[in-house]
């Protein structure tokens, strides 16, 4: 069986794509699996690091309002669809999977036309357009949130998965990536997505200059990529890449490890990063993307806080004093800790993988 498997852009779409490939791959030995992406995407990095092959096409997302851009993004979605059926051609697959971002529509939309059975998994409880518009054409779609179904006309497509992570989730061993990445000491760990977060690079780097200094604490922060450069410079230029307990990076590539590791998680609530969090029971504080769709992170924090399972930052209310704040409240009192571990743990699901194995590899058996 071969599958190619389309979604980029951010780690978001990426992850949810490679942890279903390589639960694939486990499973059946037989399975041959392909990506097909952007050059200038996350998937650019994390695919080939996990041996699959990257097939390239060019596609750009629409502005909203009237812009010049439009203009090559018009052009490109015409030419994307071309590079979609050479792709197609090519790798001949059985079955194509999409996880979202703007590459997953050319590449979907033609295999569909030329009656290639076709799937879509949508990560957010709100839709994104790309996922509104393939729902049109593809055979099923997988969503992670069950209120994600009043979003959809055709309700016999949908079925409900979960949020798809990797293995290692699941697999880590605590004990082991604490003792690896901050032996004996409290360990806190600062992301802002795989694109980055300006607010949560300066703040991040302010906590560090601040708070971190104490060589009891170790602090690990991964900036994004737009960010890297100039708040890799900040950090240096603050002399914090002399303390042997600040690390600076542009991603965390075994995220799964630091967040094992991890006493304190600050981050975004998208539902990939949500879900991870609930699987190792990690608490954190959350301060959601107010640049997303319908404002959905707010609303994914929002569910956790009510929950007693995270606490809630709006981005605009944030500082360096706040967050130490929040941080030494959680701190203060291990009961809160563990109410929070035993809260979000409630948010896992344990067999997403297997319901989407048995979805995709259904497809096959019944040529839908």
């Amino acid at each position: 069986m071969r599958i190619l498997i389309s979604g980029g852009g951010t780690s978001g779409h990426v992850n949810p794509a490679v942890a279903i490939a390589n639960y694939l791959r486990e499973k059946n030995k037989n399975i041959q699996v392909a990506f097909a992406g952007t050059e200038k995407g996350i998937e650019n990095k994390l695919v080939p690091r996990e041996g699959y092959k990257l097939y390239y096409l060019k596609v750009k997302g629409f502005k909203r309002k009237f812009a010049l851009e439009n203009i090559d993004a018009l052009v490109k979605a015409f030419t994307s669809q071309i590079a979609a059926k050479k792709i197609i051609k090519d790798f001949n697959p059985d079955i194509v999977v999409g996880t979202g971002g703007f590459v997953s529509w050319p590449v979907l939309s033609v295999a569909a036309k030329m009656k290639i059975p076709t799937v879509i998994h949508e990560q957010n409880a709100f839709p994104g357009v790309t996922t509104k518009m393939l729902a049109k054409v593809v055979d099923r779609v997988m969503i992670s949130f069950e209120e994600s179904r009043k979003y959809f006309k055709d309700k016999d497509k949908l079925i409900y998965t979960g949020l798809p992570i990797k293995s290692e989730f699941f697999d880590i061993d605590l004990k082991e990536a604490k003792k690896e990445l901050s032996p004996g000491k409290p360990m806190i760990l600062t992301v802002g997505g795989s694109m980055g977060a300006r607010r949560i690079n300066e703040v991040a780097i302010e906590l560090m200059d601040k708070f971190s200094k104490n060589k009891n604490i170790t602090h690990y922060h991964a900036t994004g990529s737009i960010g890297y450069k100039e708040f890799s410079r900040l950090f240096k230029d603050k002399g914090l890449n002399t303390y042997n307990n600040l690390f600076l990076s542009e991603y965390l590539f075994e995220i799964y490890k630091y967040y094992a590791a991890a006493d304190i998680i600050i981050c975004r609530a998208g539902a990939a990063t949500l879900t991870e969090l609930a699987v190792l029971k990690k608490p954190a504080v959350l301060i959601p993307s107010p640049n997303v769709t319908e404002n959905h992170q707010y609303k994914n924090a929002v569910a956790l806080e009510k929950e007693g399972a995270a606490v809630v930052i709006e981005e605009k209310d944030l500082t360096a004093d706040l967050l130490i704040e929040k941080v030494n409240w959680l701190v203060s009192d291990p009961f809160k800790i563990s109410d929070m571990s035993k809260n979000i743990s409630k948010f896992a699901s344990g067999d997403t993988l297997d319901k989407i194995y048995d979805i995709v590899t259904g497809l096959k058996k019944q040529g839908a």
